[in-house]
């Protein structure tokens, strides 16, 4: 039986990419959907103290996944909103629910809280060796102050509260607009557009040097349920897949995946973002038993395909 079975849980972003499949997958434990509370941010912005606390009336778990997130040209677009959005939800949700007394407070953060330079694969340890990568600072360090909450209310309170790093995400359902989505989807898009349009190139920012390890999100969904049963500790814990590849190397996959046979322009003008990102995932799998079951080749073909079927039906 899971510890989740019979809970009011409330799972903010749960209308989200990784939210949706998480609340599937909630379900699938035994969690009945009418005890499964989603707050929508256009009927209750979290980043108002009262609708908080109206959030969590009645719920045992909490499973906070809302943000607002974007790739690299986003982060550097809005940096102030994506600071003070992410950091007010977060602070101000946990405190709501120390003050109802919610049995467990599930924190999702982001492979962003890492600093920028820091030996490969990142482990939990060297999380506060360093400032964020610029770009991304604002998102990621907002993301960090809940581990140090999580801790604080830990220490103060006796609050059950957990910390989860995912690395980068993708899948089937994810931001495929072109303002904001990150790099897989952003890929898949231009690759796809291309050939669409029988362009015979397309743009790519940055080097392809850069080096990043990517996570399916049923993966990532399943290790945040795994993590909510059965992980009741204070230190953070990556979510990963345990390898890295180079955006280069990603092109080449998603081009196949896609059918663009043309030229790549890498315009070297245009951030790379982190030089290297790989999470140590050891810790996850002694914690919890959480392992990532899909291969990056599987993962970008299934997405490229749901995205195919998606354009199809708008």
């Amino acid at each position: 039986m899971s510890f989740l079975e019979n809970k009011n849980v409330l799972v903010t972003g749960g209308k989200g990419f990784l939210g949706s499949f998480v609340v599937e997958k909630l379900v699938k434990r035994g969690v009945k959907e009418e005890n499964i509370r989603i707050p929508g941010s256009a009927n209750m912005d979290l980043r108002i103290q009262e609708n908080c606390s109206k959030a969590v009336e009645g719920m045992n778990v909490v499973i906070h996944m809302a943000a607002i997130v974007g790739g690299i040209g986003f982060n550097q677009k809005y940096p102030g909103t994506l600071f003070y959005d992410n950091i007010m939800m977060g602070i101000q949700l946990m405190e709501a629910a120390r003050q109802a007394g919610v049995e467990k407070f599930v924190a999702v953060g982001t492979v962003c809280a890492y600093p920028k330079y820091v030996p490969v694969p990142f482990k939990e340890e060297d999380l506060w060796n360093g400032y964020p990568e610029e770009t991304n600072a604002p998102y990621g360090l907002a993301k960090k102050m809940l581990l140090v909450q999580a801790q604080a209310y830990r220490q103060q309170y006796g609050m059950n509260s957990i910390f989860l790093l995912p690395v980068n995400l993708y899948g089937p359902r994810d931001n495929f607009e072109v303002n904001s989505s990150h790099v897989i989807p952003a890929l898949i898009k231009k690759c796809l557009d291309a050939v669409k349009r029988n362009e015979k190139k397309i743009v790519v920012w940055g080097t392809g040097k850069a080096t990043r390890e990517f996570l399916y999100v049923e993966d990532a969904a399943e290790g945040i349920i795994l993590a909510s049963e059965q992980y009741n500790k204070q230190d953070p814990v990556n979510l990963g897949a345990g390898f890295e590849i180079s955006i280069s190397d990603l092109v080449k996959i998603i081009a196949g995946s896609t059918d663009f046979k043309g030229e790549v322009f890498w315009d070297a003008s245009k951030p790379d973002g982190q030089p290297r990102r790989m999470l140590d995932t050891s810790k996850a799998k002694k914690e919890f038993g959480f392992e990532a079951k899909i291969p990056l080749e599987q993962g970008i073909s299934t997405t490229v395909s749901w995205y195919k079927k998606y354009l199809e039906g708008e």
